[in-house]
């Protein structure tokens, strides 16, 4: 009789864990990193040896031997992976298209107004004498230079919101560190196969797909599931009492570095994530810069050597247009007044303006403006093919490893009322029990 009472007992403790286990699931259906857990349900052994007494009786029945995570090691880490690279495409994307946004060649772009440049002193060529035109042809220069230095404060801008985000994925990263080496602590302390421990588990698969998801890592895991998580280069970001600090470095022309300590090198050289991403969009930006000022030092130098060749309304020497000091940030054009156009050349008034035409060929700054325009446009869809490509294979990831562990309602509902039908017989069990005990009492 005690070995029915025990039966229905045990039966009581291990499928109401059960419930408790299905009651997780559905409340956390939603919970972003969340594994479905079960519980492993085991026969209770009906005897054994003991020091004292050899073959003594212990009641049969079922325990809860432990709660499993519903896992596939490597469809995590494939998935881990798979978040990372996306991760990179999408932040490289972001700031490229950005980057387009600046060099679009609109009503207002660089190319414009520098084909309006042309095209003021086309017009001023047909009447060399008139004072509107010369202030137009002023106004377009100026115009010209003013879009150089606006296009050039927006890149410059572009550049300095990818080194905030840089610092802040760093900031963000660093407290992940810090967050997986105490989950470590807790694992190693977790009793084996009880609900914290899995509670553990998913925190650190969740704060490792975040390290992932910053920049490239190595993962391994010891005996109690503490995760030791390194550089491909063999540098320990977290690793017993180990835990890194990433910090981030900008260059003068805006491109990002990471370093690491401790580390071997003291540079962390991510080859994919977010810093990855970011350290690429940088690169991007500065060479735009680099082009822009190139082009700006290619426009005012051709400029005011062509004006400088003709003579002015007075007779005098052209005077330079532009003043180039420093780049594209910083190029501005000269105070002067119509009379100082220098319209006329030896030949004829408007031999000068003329001349202008010459610097339009196939290596004019106009067709360099127009290049880097499409080398962008270009540089912009690759990028967009890139995300793409990248965001499917995460999604594909993501679903094969959902697939096994994420909640499913329709299995949550027949596995509660399965587990339901089983504590119900349990409690049935110890009831018959006591029945059958008050029954054997009621004979005496």
């Amino acid at each position: 009789m005690s070995d029915l009472l025990a039966i229905g007992a045990s039966g009581i403790k291990a499928y109401g864990q059960a419930l408790s286990v299905v009651g997780d699931n559905i409340a956390n259906a939603q919970t972003e990193g969340y594994v479905r857990r079960s519980v492993r349900l085991a026969e209770a052994p009906s005897g054994g040896d003991i020091v004292l007494s050899r073959n003594s009786i212990r009641p049969g029945g079922v325990i809860a031997a432990g709660v499993t995570r519903s896992i596939d090691q490597w469809l995590v880490d494939d998935a881990r992976v798979a978040g990372g690279e996306a991760s990179r495409q999408s932040a490289k994307l972001d700031w490229v298209t950005a980057t387009e946004s600046v060099l679009a060649d609109g009503g207002a772009g660089i190319g414009k107004s520098v084909t309006s440049v042309f095209t003021a002193a086309e017009q001023l060529s047909g009447n060399p004498g008139s004072d509107t035109l010369r202030r137009q042809f002023l106004s377009s220069v100026d115009e010209s230079a003013a879009n150089f230095r606006r296009t050039a404060a927006a890149l410059g801008s572009a550049a300095n919101g990818v080194a905030t985000e840089a610092r802040g994925a760093a900031t963000q990263l660093n407290s992940d560190l810090s967050a997986l080496s105490r989950i470590n602590d807790g694992l190693r302390r977790a009793r084996a196969g009880s609900s914290n421990e899995a509670t553990l588990l998913d925190e650190r698969d969740r704060l490792v797909g975040n390290i992932s998801n910053a920049t490239d890592i190595t993962v391994s895991y010891d005996a109690r599931g503490a995760a030791i998580v390194r550089t491909p280069s063999g540098d320990a970001l977290v690793d017993g009492p180990t835990t890194a600090t990433i910090s981030v470095t900008v260059a003068a022309n805006g491109t990002i570095g990471f370093g690491i300590n401790p580390g071997a090198t003291g540079v962390l050289s991510p080859g994919s994530g977010l810093f990855a991403g970011l350290r690429d969009a940088a690169d991007h930006i500065a060479d735009q810069r680099s082009d822009l000022d190139t082009l700006a030092t290619q426009f005012a130098t051709e400029l005011n050597a062509a004006h400088q060749a003709g003579t002015d309304a007075n007779g005098n020497p052209g005077a330079a247009l532009l003043n180039l000091n420093g780049g594209a940030a910083a190029i501005a054009a000269v105070a002067l007044a119509p009379d100082d156009v220098a319209a006329a050349n030896g030949s004829s008034l408007n031999g000068n303006m003329l001349s202008f035409n010459n610097l339009r060929g196939a290596s004019g700054v106009e067709q360099n403006i127009s290049a880097m325009i499409a080398a962008q446009a270009q540089t912009t869809a690759a990028a967009r093919a890139q995300e793409a490509a990248a965001s499917s294979r995460r999604d594909g990831s993501f679903a094969a490893r959902d697939a096994i562990g994420a909640v499913d309602l329709d299995r949550e509902a027949a596995e509660l009322l399965r587990f339901q039908q089983a504590y119900e017989a349990a409690a049935r069990t110890i009831q018959v029990a006591r029945e059958t005990m008050q029954s054997l009492l009621n004979i005496f």
